[in-house]
């Protein structure tokens, strides 16, 4: 299927309250239908971007899992975006794919933000996921990983057509997220969707929202605001394909290695 149908949520999340954030999310989901294919919920969906996994960190089994199956069930769609997430006694900042037949597959943030201690809270994870779904291949990536563009480099090995990012980034650098999102999709030649929350944290720290669209060329095709809200777009795989062939610079890529 060329076509991909998906909706990007901009929510004002609320403060390391995970049955609220549920409800409210439920609330901006409940009139999307069919045609859509996925639905993208901001970084940490359940709390905010809290340094306090130790109270409030997810578990396979338990009522967030259980409500995100039951949602992706009910509208048939995948639902995606990320929270904390507690596994063998490890703490993540996990990118969960879920599933209408409730198999998800997950990506754990790589790049943790130093200046805010989440490297002190939570583990890396140092693994790329590249999930394929209806003849896309879509690379998750979590807010800080996108400042890392030798990490999100696409490569013959690791080829992506879509990069998905989800992130709680502030207004303060909001121009820094503007650009590093557009160079994203220029340097990879492949469509980056955003989804960024709105509205104050608890630690006092604004977030503007800037959720954003951007073709394999870097053209803005859709920029939501500061309003929370829910909004569609159809994305179309030929364009990615087309634009690799018209214009090939992958071809002249240096080859490299991380090592680190």
């Amino acid at each position: 299927m060329s076509n991909l149908q998906l909706t990007l949520v901009q929510a004002n999340l609320v403060w390391e309250n995970k049955e609220a954030n549920r409800r409210q999310l439920d609330d901006l989901v409940s009139g999307i239908s069919i045609p859509n294919e996925l639905i993208i919920f901001p970084e940490m969906f359940t709390t905010g971007f809290s340094m306090r996994p130790d109270l409030f960190a997810e578990k396979d089994g338990n009522e967030t899992f259980t409500w995100l199956k039951d949602l992706s069930a009910k509208k048939n769609m995948v639902v995606c975006g990320s929270l904390m997430f507690e596994e063998n006694g490890a703490y993540f900042n996990r990118f969960v794919w879920m599933q209408p037949n409730g198999l998800y597959t997950h990506y754990n943030k790589s790049h943790l933000f130093s200046i805010g201690e989440e490297n002190i809270h939570y583990s890396p994870g140092g693994h790329k996921t590249i999930i394929q779904h209806n003849g896309w291949r879509i690379m998750p990536v979590v807010c800080y990983d996108l400042r890392f563009p030798v990490w999100l480099r696409r490569k013959a090995n690791e080829n992506y057509d879509l990069m998905l990012v989800v992130a709680n980034w502030p207004d303060r650098r909001i121009e820094h997220w503007k650009a590093l999102l557009i160079a994203r999709a220029i340097e990879n030649q492949c469509y980056v969707v955003a989804v960024n929350r709105v509205g104050m944290d608890g630690n006092g720290v604004n977030h503007p929202g800037d959720s954003m669209v951007i073709n394999p060329k870097g053209e803005i095709i859709l920029h939501l605001k500061d309003q929370e809200q829910a909004k569609q777009v159809t994305i179309d795989l030929e364009e990615v394909k087309a634009w690799r062939e018209a214009f090939p610079a992958w071809k002249d890529a240096d080859g490299f290695s991380i090592t680190s």
